[in-house]
């Protein structure tokens, strides 16, 4: 088939995130023999990246994308209506046999499309992504208006009758159910990880000596550092002061502002901030960590987010601390390598502590069997190959 691949990030390289995703599945695609144009901003070193990809790149112009760019809120309440336009123009020439978008942004455009290309849509949706909003300041995001923004997102597959819709989690599954959505549509797919780059090399060890290292890394929105991940770095802090936080990915507002904040109660903090690094080279960042962390507020975004950070902590060996998200609490249950604390900052502490007070040898028993768990099943091999087979089911 002749497939329009419509995202909101740039294909090429992975910016963090749900990113990383795009080209493991579009590769899939491309194995299997099918044609693949992918619609989305535009890329520096275009003709490298469609020569390596083997895909056509349809590039958006019209204003810088990406989830960095100056005032990125307008534009991606912008960026469906003009993705919609380019796609269009597009199919005037050549004939598509199906539309996939990644991510809510693009879903809003295929759906349209689907009205007026009468052409089958599939939906991939790697989270809730105005569920995030919720935790916003209410100034900035009033609360009726995130729950609106919300049911608008949970009701989109089924205004535009898609097709086809994969989701990132059961919880998001179980919502768009609720919303309306046949269930017999409705593929949970999960998030994966690079099996053959995040593994250990036989230099990677951690040093059994002090002092231990605390890890986290991602795109460092608003959503990723509130409440509770700054009273448990103070909390670990004043009970550990030896302990180094090491931040991996570009230095945000918001990650300023979070270590402003904690510098007030802990001015000695020790605290490494990595700027971007590029995805291939997170593992040996992660290698030389003793915990990794996931301290998400509660909201419909985190509770429907697979988490990226969490998959590649495991699947490193590092023990994880996690809020009780809902999609962790239902794939990891019974899993020691991963400890859910409450939402608040003093039982996240604690539990971090635990990990800390273990013996390298003990944390990496603890995690072995999720360790497993994520590479027998979350290799993007193989969540990209079930992909692939359910938006193949929609032709047939």
């Amino acid at each position: 088939m002749h497939l329009a691949f419509l995202t909101h990030e740039p294909f090429h390289p992975p910016s963090g995130g749900g990113s990383a995703e795009a080209v493991y599945l579009v590769s899939e695609f491309v194995r299997r023999g099918h044609a693949v144009d992918v619609f989305g901003p535009e890329l520096p070193h275009a003709d490298e990246v469609e020569r390596t990809f083997g895909i056509r790149l349809r590039p958006f112009r019209s204003w810088k994308m990406g989830r960095y760019a100056s005032l990125r809120t307008l534009k991606y309440l912008a960026y469906p209506l003009a993705l919609e336009r380019l796609v269009r123009d597009a199919a005037q020439t050549t004939p598509f046999d199906l539309l996939f978008s990644q991510h809510a942004i693009a879903a809003v455009a295929a759906g349209r499309l689907r009205q007026t290309l009468q052409m089958p849509v599939v939906m991939n949706f790697l989270d809730c992504l105005t569920g995030f909003m919720e935790t916003w300041p209410a100034w900035l995001m009033p609360r009726p208006v995130a729950r609106a923004l919300v049911r608008y997102e949970l009701g989109i597959p089924r205004r535009f009758d898609a097709d086809g819709v994969l989701t990132v989690s059961d919880p998001l599954r179980d919502r768009f159910a609720a919303a309306g959505v046949p269930a017999d549509r409705i593929h949970p797919i999960y998030y994966g990880y690079d099996a053959q780059r995040f593994q250990r090399l036989p230099d990677d060890l951690p040093p059994a000596s002090k002092p231990p290292v605390i890890v986290m890394h991602g795109s460092f929105d608003r959503h990723h550092l509130g409440t509770i991940a700054r009273d448990a770095v103070v909390s670990i802090a004043h009970q550990r002061p030896d302990t180094r936080f090491r931040f991996i990915g570009r230095e945000t507002p918001a990650l300023t502002s979070f270590l402003r904040a904690v510098r007030r109660f802990v001015p000695t903090l020790h605290a490494e901030t990595t700027g971007f690094i590029p995805y291939d080279e997170i593992p040996r960042q992660l290698a030389a960590a003793t915990v990794g962390i996931t301290p998400y507020e509660p909201s419909t975004g985190t509770h429907c987010a697979f988490v990226a950070k969490t998959v590649e902590y495991l699947a490193m060996g590092l023990p994880v601390v996690s809020t009780p998200l809902e999609s962790g609490l239902h794939y990891y249950r019974d899993l020691a390598g991963i400890t859910f604390s409450g939402n608040d900052g003093a039982s996240f502490a604690q539990a971090t502590l635990r990990w800390l007070d273990m013996s390298p040898a003990q944390r990496a028993a603890a995690v072995e069997p999720a360790r497993r768990k994520v590479a027998s099943e979350l290799d993007w091999k193989m969540l990209c190959s079930r992909a692939v087979d359910l938006t193949e089911q929609v032709l047939n």
